[in-house]
């Protein structure tokens, strides 16, 4: 059997764990080319949030779209997708991690090639929730495949620091691609590339993959736990990112954070009854992931802002073209990939928490540095900010996986994907409209149209920068090196498995 390169483990013969009162399941192991398929089904689910936004101009065009709907185009998708991913990361643990990997690459493709072929404004809207649905079953499935198929310690924190880093350079790379389909092509191609790419991941995942479940699943989900957490986050989800187009006291707005709220509540009260939950009460309780989901949901509160207001700005403020605009971006790509890719060193000489209050500072000072964006040229200043925020996401993101997993059993990996991925939805659904809608504000109150109201959204950008970094530094001596109890912990009887989980937080 050859060794794989970087410390990466080789799929190899499986082996059975140890036998508790019932069956035993098998751990996969991946090979470098299994962890590579791996990311590129996650960079492909990350390119696809700014790929598309390049695009609306020339859907608003052809499809003859008022400026309000086009809107819809990348709301549908962000429904979708944070409303479903807990139920898609607890599918992952019950019915096969790699199954629904490629079930969910098959959904995407298929949504793909429909809204590349759409001439009616409905029917794209509705392909792009499709998407969004297939995205929430292959996210969480990617992120649980890493952490059940990679034993803690650096090789998963290796592993974990290249599919951050991969969805770093994605969600810029978006910017760029984008930019050059839509000026060279057509916007119908940003759709149309993710078909041969996703049909080709979905048919090599069975070869280079592990199956990968939750042991002893009885294959039954949690029916009234599913419909009303999807039904929280859908309506959260919606009324974040439609607050500032409907208005944020409309009846429709008010309603769905009404209904979010009581299904959220009633969500808890069920799941305390329930003898096999869709998320357990001893998961929720973990410090570490109470933690981690509150610094993804800031770090995408800031990163999805940002995103949108810079694009504006090049475009609007300092007359760039779209194509230019991502790659003026792109810098922040890079070192957000490289800060992923060599997070892992950095993490071992000085520990995840430092790593976690080191990347948050950072971020706050690229952010701090945007809020004198020049009205003309002066591109250096923003080069450097650009890659101070692109190292703090990057490793902001990479930093809270690797505690969001610490700790948790096998079993329970597919649910955590979930709720990470949640997390880092809903604050990206908060940003796009919060940070967008203070620029605005601030350039009608001034009669502007000058860089006022984006440098205002750039300190809104820095104060959740340094919320982040607050609740880092707080949480940096409660984030240990932690080390797997036992190798079969997913095998142990629920109060058991509770000690030890709390045990480790």
């Amino acid at each position: 059997m050859s060794t794989v390169l970087s410390g990466f483990s080789e799929r190899g013969p499986q082996q059975p764990f140890r036998r508790a009162s019932v069956a035993a399941v098998t751990q996969p192991r991946h090979s470098r080319l299994g962890l590579t398929l791996i990311l590129v089904a996650s960079f492909m689910v990350v390119l696809d949030f700014s790929i598309v936004n390049v695009a609306l101009p020339s859907i608003e065009n052809e499809l003859s779209l008022a400026a309000s709907a086009v809107q819809w185009v990348v709301t549908g998708y962000a429904i979708t997708f944070g409303g479903l991913l807990i139920l898609g990361g607890r599918a992952a643990d019950l019915f096969g991690r790699r199954r629904m990997l490629v079930t969910g690459l098959l959904i995407f493709s298929a949504a793909s090639l429909a809204g590349g072929l759409a001439y009616d404004p409905i029917l794209l809207v509705a392909a792009r929730a499709v998407q969004g649905a297939g995205a929430a079953l292959v996210a969480p499935a990617a992120f649980s495949l890493i952490t059940a198929g990679f034993d803690e310690g650096p090789a998963r924190t290796r592993a974990l620091g290249m599919y951050g880093a991969t969805a770093s350079i994605g969600f810029v790379a978006g910017q760029v691609l984008g930019g050059v389909l839509v000026q060279f092509t057509s916007w119908r191609a940003v759709f149309l590339v993710n078909v041969p790419v996703g049909l080709l991941a979905a048919v090599l995942a069975p070869k280079l993959l592990a199956e990968s479940r939750r042991p002893n699943a009885k294959r039954r989900l949690d029916a009234g736990g599913a419909v009303l957490i999807t039904a929280a986050m859908v309506a959260l989800v919606f009324a974040v990112s439609q607050g500032d187009a409907l208005g944020w006291a409309s009846p429709a707005i008010l309603a769905s954070f009404a209904l979010s709220c009581v299904s959220a509540v009633a969500f808890l009260f069920v799941e305390r009854h329930h003898p096999d939950p869709l998320v357990r009460s001893d998961i929720m309780r973990l410090s570490s992931l109470r933690t981690a989901g509150a610094l993804n949901l800031l770090v995408g509160l800031w990163n999805a802002g940002e995103m949108l207001v810079l694009s504006l700005y090049f475009q609007q403020v300092l007359g760039e073209s779209p194509l230019m605009t991502g790659l003026a971006i792109a810098p922040q790509g890079v070192i957000g990939f490289t800060a992923g890719a060599f997070g892992a060193r950095l993490a071992a000489r000085i520990g995840v928490g430092r790593v976690l209050v080191l990347t948050t500072t950072s971020a706050t000072a690229g952010f701090l540095v945007l809020t004198q964006l020049p009205a003309t040229g002066g591109y250096s200043p923003l080069f450097a900010a650009v890659m101070l925020i692109g190292f703090g996401t990057a490793g902001t993101a990479f930093g809270t996986m690797v505690i969001a997993s610490g700790g948790v059993a096998e079993a329970d990996q597919g649910v955590i994907g979930g709720v990470i991925n949640t997390s880092r939805q809903v604050g990206a659904a908060i940003g796009a409209a919060l940070l967008p809608a203070i620029a605005i504000s601030v350039n009608h109150a001034r009669a502007t149209t000058g860089p006022s109201g984006d440098r205002a959204a750039m300190l809104a950008g820095a104060m959740a920068a340094a919320l982040a970094t607050l609740v880092a530094w707080r949480a940096r001596h409660a984030i240990p090196a932690r080390r797997r109890e036992s190798i079969d912990m997913q095998s142990q009887q629920p109060a058991a498995r509770t000690r030890q989980l709390e045990a480790a937080r």
